[in-house]
């Protein structure tokens, strides 16, 4: 090596010991804050009594999320539930509007072909008669349909919150 090169090299060492004087490096800066941190024994009714604690909030942790689930799968097949009952009853709908429509449709047809005003009348009044008993029945059919969607939709509902307040009450 050259003796300018060893000046050289014997500058910059020179110049970063300089810097690092002016600029401590990370390590420099928090030096004050190495410290040595006393080792504590925590007593053994204390780390006992946070292993129950940490075992309390396993099981209960386990038991919210196993509800959860449970909730979860009940909502799914609560809504499976009313959807199925929701189309039984609008097929039952349109099974009524066609016999209420093929009902008119045939009192015109009847009505084209009556000879006296009397005989209009004798079929304006059958017609009324049976469109009322018609209707009756069908009120009938889509109140005991809708009771039997109603109850079926809640009775998975109300198994779920009685079986989850009830796992609660024994824990």
């Amino acid at each position: 090596m050259s003796t300018t090169q060893t000046k050289s090299k014997t500058k910059t060492t020179k110049t970063a010991a300089a810097a690092e004087a002016a600029f401590p490096t990370a390590e420099k800066m928090f030096e004050a804050f190495n410290f040595k941190v006393p080792t504590l024994e925590v007593p053994a009714p204390f780390r006992e009594l946070a292993e129950k604690s940490v075992a309390q909030a396993r099981d209960t942790y386990a038991k919210m999320k196993s509800a959860a689930e449970d909730a979860s799968e009940m909502v799914e097949g609560t809504y499976e539930t009313a959807r199925e009952g929701m189309f039984n009853l609008s097929v039952k709908a349109l099974d009524a509007v066609k016999t209420n429509s093929d009902a008119s449709f045939a009192l015109a047809r009847d009505l084209f072909g009556a000879k006296t005003f009397a005989e209009v009348i004798e079929l304006q009044t059958s017609y009324a008669r049976r469109q009322f008993d018609a209707m009756t029945a069908q009120v009938r059919e889509f109140q005991e349909l809708s009771q039997k969607i109603v109850s079926d939709t809640a009775k998975p509902v109300t198994a779920q919150v009685e079986k989850t307040f009830n796992g609660f009450k024994a824990a």
